[in-house]
């Protein structure tokens, strides 16, 4: 997540050229698309782990 918020503050703050905000910004969606399959990850194991416990 701290490599997601530097590249968006350097996007926002006009710190890259063109190309490097495009090269950046793919970076950034890559890193968000990672964080979203770990979370969705671990809610799965959650439900699982609530599900076990209440069929107990």
């Amino acid at each position: 997540m701290r490599e997601i918020e530097e590249i968006i503050a350097k996007i926002e703050g006009g710190d890259l050229d063109l190309v490097d905000v495009f090269t950046q910004f793919a970076t950034a969606v890559e890193g968000l698309k990672q964080c979203d399959r770990f979370l969705q990850e671990r809610q799965q194991q959650v439900d699982l782990l609530i599900e076990t416990l209440q069929d107990e």
